[in-house]
């Protein structure tokens, strides 16, 4: 009988060499053992240590993005405030509006992750880009035009009407300010006049009848993120005015100060360091440009503040030789309330009857050597199809509306030398009148109202250079017969088309389809303006700006850049060829003004 064989024992395998013993395998689990916990907690210190950077960098990325969108932070998030847009400094005015900061979102990247798959840096908008934005919304009729009115204080408009009879030396002006600004209404004993729209309006009340004008404005906001340019309606005109006599340069220069100081100090200024901001002044821009901190010199240096050489400022006369300021017509007696009144009244201008070849109104300047005053009144004198209305003292027709336009309503051509400076009053009253103006000069038109009058002038004007005059080699009666009849009409028919463009509309109404010379302002600051600021987006600046020669800047056409030489030089250089500043001479003009104000001419 077969037996089973016995398994042998552990202990006989050891006893034989053929196991190993059993500390030795305790120790090799002991090991796998420890090894598994050290991987453990590797894995927790090396890795899931890191993961709250991650999450935090993530969670900082989802609030900058809120911050920007403008959404709220979810219940009972920490908010970490970071400025988005560095604020800007109230300091003097920069030459240029600077590119705010870029704003650079880092995030810490991953363990493994390549460096080049960080965040790109993001460009913070400009504070002006929400107004450029406003003019893509189509069905929003004042996208683009929006204009924010600053609240100034009383002192610098409302408390000098109350004070009228301080506003000029000359003149109680009290009367005037009556019918917000238009003056007295005219009666029409002559016939000269329309029904309605017509008042003794002063030559120096478009501070007051713009901003009159402005209160009426369909698309003023509150919202000066929106705006496509900001008003000041400080009347500058008015306030120099008060002073211009027997006050010392502190006195002269102290509203404008104030003002700058109270501007700068407003969150709208610091937008674009004041370059989207404009003021009005009625009078001509030597009031306002005094050359040194001599007690005799003339008049304010408001624009020559640095602050303000940064606004424009619209006045009835502007510098050749400036940027900062721009011609806007002279106020005229008409003042219509609706398009009706101005259909009428040019229908009436086409159908008159004009005996008189041409006319001129106006005094001789005896003590102004350069003056052609003298040889006009003379070509007049001796011409039989000249009407002539000398403004000598105490001629008191000179000083009729009546008067003056029943002689423009006679003449096909109407002589507008320079005044006591550049413009005068005279020629727009012609041009309402449907007579076709006559200069000698390019500043006296031409360069100043660029923005109402088109740049070809030969469409509604005549022009003779003053040296033909001077050196008799003129014939103005001859010149004048020498344009063709159907060219005279054609020019009358601009003429009178012009009239819309160079009236001021009544402020207590608004004109329906047409523009008057507050809406065309209006709009070509607002194109100033917006031009600026989308030249600044795109990184344009012309470096090669010459302001010495801003004059023919204005007669560049849309798209033109660059400037030459030009056939009305020697009409703005030869004061300075002559060793003297153009601006002081223009500055003593502005003083000899005064006496024609002195006299009520207008």
């Amino acid at each position: 009988m077969r037996r089973r064989p016995v398994l042998p024992s552990h202990h006989d395998d050891t006893d034989k060499g053929g196991g190993k013993p059993a500390s030795s395998r305790l120790c090799f689990l002991a090991t796998l053992c420890a090894m598994f916990w050290v991987l453990i907690f590797y894995f927790h210190f090396a890795v899931v240590s890191n993961e709250p950077d991650a999450s935090a960098a993530q969670a900082g990325g989802v609030r900058i993005a809120r911050a920007r969108l403008q959404l709220p932070e979810p219940d009972g998030a920490v908010r970490h405030d970071m400025p988005l847009v560095p604020p800007a400094r109230a300091s003097e005015p920069p030459p240029s509006v600077a590119r705010p900061k870029e704003v650079v979102v880092e995030e810490k990247p991953a363990a493994g992750a390549r460096q080049e798959e960080a965040q790109p840096k993001v460009a913070a908008p400009y504070p002006f880009e929400r107004a450029l934005k406003t003019a893509e919304n189509k069905s929003d009729p004042c996208g683009g035009r929006y204009i924010y009115v600053h609240e100034l204080p009383p002192r610098f408009n409302e408390d000098m009407l109350r004070d009228c009879e301080k506003l000029s030396v000359w003149t109680n002006m009290c009367r005037f300010m009556s019918n917000d600004g238009l003056g007295p209404p005219l009666s029409d004993e002559e016939g000269v006049f329309s029904s309605t729209g017509w008042y003794g309006t002063n030559q120096f009340s478009v501070d007051v009848i713009f901003g009159n004008r402005m209160k009426q404005y369909e698309c003023l906001t509150n919202d000066s993120s929106i705006a496509a340019a900001v008003f000041v309606p400080f009347y500058a005109g008015f306030d120099i005015a008060r002073y211009l006599w027997g006050y010392n340069i502190s006195t002269r220069d102290a509203a404008s100060l104030d003002l700058v100081d109270w501007l700068m100090k407003k969150p709208e200024w610091n937008v674009m360091g004041g370059r989207d901001h404009f003021l009005v002044a009625g009078r001509i821009t030597w009031d306002f440009r005094r050359l040194t901190e001599e007690e005799s010199d003339w008049g304010s240096k408001l624009l020559f503040l640095p602050a303000a050489k940064n606004m424009s400022m619209l006045v009835v006369e502007s510098s050749p030789w400036n940027s900062n300021d721009f011609g806007i017509p002279y106020p005229t007696y008409f003042h219509p309330a609706k398009d009706a009144d101005v259909f009428l009244w040019q229908d009436r201008m086409r159908s008159l009857e004009r005996p008189w070849l041409f006319s001129f109104a106006g005094a001789p300047r005896p003590g102004d050597p350069m003056s052609i005053r003298g040889q006009l009144i003379d070509q007049c004198r001796s011409s039989s199809v000249c009407k002539l209305l000398e403004c000598d003292l105490g001629e008191s027709k000179c000083h009729s509306p009546s008067t003056i336009m029943k002689m423009f309503q006679s003449s096909l051509f109407c002589l507008q030398p320079q005044g006591d400076s550049y413009t005068r009053r005279s020629a727009f009253d012609s041009i309402l009148a449907g007579c076709i103006p006559v200069f000698f000069h390019p500043g006296s038109a031409y360069v100043q109202y660029t923005w109402h009058l088109p740049k070809n002038y030969t469409r509604y004007s005549v022009f003779i250079p003053e040296d033909d005059i001077r050196a008799k080699n003129a014939s103005i009666e001859e010149r004048l017969k020498s344009i063709h009849p159907d060219v005279v009409k054609n020019m009358r028919e601009e003429v009178i088309n012009l009239i819309p463009r160079v009236i001021y509309a009544d402020p207590r109404s608004k004109l329906e389809t047409l523009k008057d010379a507050f809406d065309v302002s209006i709009e070509a600051i607002i194109n100033k303006v917006t031009k600026l600021r989308r030249d600044i987006i795109a990184g344009r600046e012309d470096k090669d700006f010459i302001e010495e020669n801003s004059w023919k800047y204005s007669l560049l056409e849309d798209g033109q850049r660059t400037i030459g030489p030009h056939e009305w030089d020697p009409f703005f250089s030869k004061r300075k060829e002559k060793g003297g500043d153009p601006s002081s001479s223009a500055a003593e003009a502005a003083k000899n003004s005064w006496k024609s104000e002195q006299r009520g001419q207008n």
